[in-house]
């Protein structure tokens, strides 16, 4: 039992006497002007090699690491105009929709509005055989009827026309346009 004690604290003594060791070599090191010049000079030769490097490759016309960067970069742009491109072209899907309803609606009250023609001269013939007819109360009653309900009909069609008319305004194309050299945030 004393043996397993006995190793790990000589253990942690040598550890410990090792560290502090390579620690006072790496200060000195770091401190003598000469090991601090050839790391100097070494991490110039790299960036030397490195600035080498990339000429070599824009010579063969590899692209670099920053040239594919770049390019990435770009193509995000071109990702994100395009995004938003689509969703202007559903917006005007949206609106064309809009306006195509309210055209269908616009044909159906074409038809009611020759319907209330037919109902109109209906109404005028019926005058003229009451006038005719002596003016019996029977005739007179339907007449007024039919008058009546022409009104209501009327009515309906302007209130289907205001309804209709009070649409979304359309924005002129100007309005629509933006700049699509100018990069998203």
């Amino acid at each position: 039992m004393d043996d397993g004690r006995e190793d790990k604290g000589l253990r942690r003594r040598l550890s410990r006497q090792g560290e502090d060791a390579l620690g006072r070599v790496a200060e000195e090191l770091a401190a003598n002007p000469i090991v601090a010049g050839a790391v100097a000079r070494a991490f110039g030769a790299r960036e030397k090699a490195v600035q080498a490097q990339e000429t070599a490759m824009g010579v063969l016309g590899v692209p670099s690491a920053a040239d594919v960067e770049r390019l990435t970069r770009r193509l995000r742009s071109v990702s994100q105009r395009l995004e938003g491109i689509e969703d202007l072209m559903d917006g005007l899907d949206e609106r064309l929709g809009a306006i195509q309803a309210a055209v269908e609606r616009l044909a159906g009250l074409e038809g009611v509005e020759t319907e209330l023609e037919r109902i109109g001269a209906l109404g005028d013939r019926l005058d003229e055989l009451a006038a005719a007819g002596g003016g019996g109360s029977g005739a007179d009653v339907r007449v007024v009827a039919l008058e009546e309900r022409l009104e209501a009909i009327a009515a309906d069609v302007a209130a289907v026309r205001d309804a209709v008319g009070a649409g979304p305004d359309v924005p002129s194309r100007s309005q629509e346009r933006f700049a699509v050299a100018e990069t998203p945030p």
